[in-house]
């Protein structure tokens, strides 16, 4: 039986350290003290048992993490936070219980008249009071405390209001805890984005090579003299071109999608002078009657993932025109104190109010009659690169009809 007892124990002490590690509270070396996520954290909980001590007239106050070998204050009033052995620790003694302990006076206390924090070995307490500090979940990490050289007899009122504050100590831990979770989050969706940008290269590098040794193969076999115009062999070529082709543009917007979004080169540039680099990769010239029109402005931003936005929503603009009016297509930027919105808008065939959150997802295409060829990642690509500037990307309609997106840059 006192076996079962003492594995339950250390199973339970086990599951509590686990629990500390995921708050970020038990430190990486034994005696230092775990930090805080930020300034204003580490300040938020000064504040708090500042505020303690005051409510309970007493001179001290600290934020107790209680580890399975060690006490550690993480914040402290009165004295300086240090570390000690668990031993030694008064919170450890009645903590985990989860109640509330008040002692008037620790040296007539049997719990604590041996205790080195009383005796004057390392102080001498009399008067204490310690609140677990108990998730929701019903984690203990550990107390808030307050105490006092002499003895004292706090009201019912302050004690309840030094309980408020313990769990203000609580939801703090909480936030930072969510803050530790969001950056892993973060860290592992930016190794699996590496990792995909690096298989999606090889894939695309694999398949491209014998893709282009087919389509090559086609076209000898299209000039082929014994091959006439018109034949079923020529027919069945033509469809193996077209496919391999389109095969060969999605690779390309693959490989584009999962490049976009990584770490950013910011560097200052024209908004003209890139338009038309990326209207002239697509075979279009800016004014006239390509009816392609941009205004000038500075941008400070990703060139290259700015030049791959802007072909992907000039693309768009081409494959979306309206059958019964000259295509036209606006670019502007307006920047402000904040950033720079970059839109491109178009008087084209438009996107329904309800297809334009779906528009924007990865390998969606609206499928209506007349579009041209797509693989459904340019809108998505765009969205991507929006991110990664700090900013978002949005779908609106041109007024008299027609599609605008408008990105936001952060500065």
């Amino acid at each position: 039986m006192n076996g079962a007892v003492t594995y339950s124990h250390e199973a339970a002490e086990s599951d509590r350290t686990t629990g500390l590690r995921e708050y970020g509270l038990v430190p990486a070396e034994a005696g230092e003290a775990p930090s805080l996520p930020d300034a204003e954290a580490a300040k938020a909980l000064d504040n708090l048992v500042q505020l303690a001590a005051r409510l309970c007239a007493v001179p001290y106050s600290v934020v107790n993490v209680i580890t399975e070998g060690q006490q550690i204050q993480i914040a402290a009033f009165g004295v300086d936070a240090r570390v000690c052995s668990r031993e030694d620790s008064m919170c450890a003694q009645v903590f985990l219980p989860g109640t509330t302990t008040v002692v008037q006076d620790a040296s007539q206390d049997p719990r604590f008249a041996g205790n080195p924090f009383v005796t004057g070995e390392i102080a001498k307490v009399r008067f204490y009071a310690s609140v677990p500090l108990q998730t929701a979940s019903g984690l203990v990490l550990g107390s808030l405390c307050v105490f006092s050289d002499n003895a004292v007899s706090p009201q019912a009122e302050q004690i309840a209001m030094l309980e408020v504050l313990a769990q203000q100590v609580v939801e703090l831990l909480e936030l930072q805890h969510r803050t530790l979770q969001l950056n892993d989050a973060l860290a592992e969706l930016r190794r699996s984005n590496t990792a995909l940008g690096d298989f999606a290269g090889r894939v695309s590098h694999d398949l491209r090579i014998p893709l282009t040794t087919i389509l090559g193969y086609v076209e000898l076999a299209e000039d082929d003299p014994d091959i006439s115009q018109g034949s079923a062999a020529a027919e069945y070529l033509s469809r193996i071109a077209g496919s391999g082709r389109r095969m060969q543009a999605t690779l390309e917007d693959v490989l584009d999608y999962s490049k976009v979004g990584g770490q950013l080169s910011r560097e200052r540039f024209s908004l003209l002078a890139l338009t038309a680099e990326a209207a002239g990769d697509l075979g279009q010239a800016l004014g006239g009657a390509s009816g392609i029109h941009c205004d000038d402005a500075e941008l400070v931003a990703d060139r290259a993932q700015i030049r791959t936005l802007l072909q992907n929503l000039i693309a768009n603009s081409l494959n979306y025109r309206s059958t019964e009016h000259a295509l036209h297509i606006s670019i502007s930027a307006v920047t402000g104190e904040t950033g720079t919105a970059v839109s491109v808008a178009d008087n084209g065939k438009g996107i329904e109010a309800a297809d334009r959150q779906r528009a924007m997802e990865p390998l969606v295409r609206l499928q209506r009659a007349g579009d041209g060829p797509g693989s459904g990642l340019g809108l998505a690509t765009c969205r991507r690169i929006a991110k990664a500037h700090g900013g978002e990307l949005r779908i609106s309609e041109t007024p008299g009809g027609g599609t605008t997106v408008s990105v936001w840059i952060a500065a």
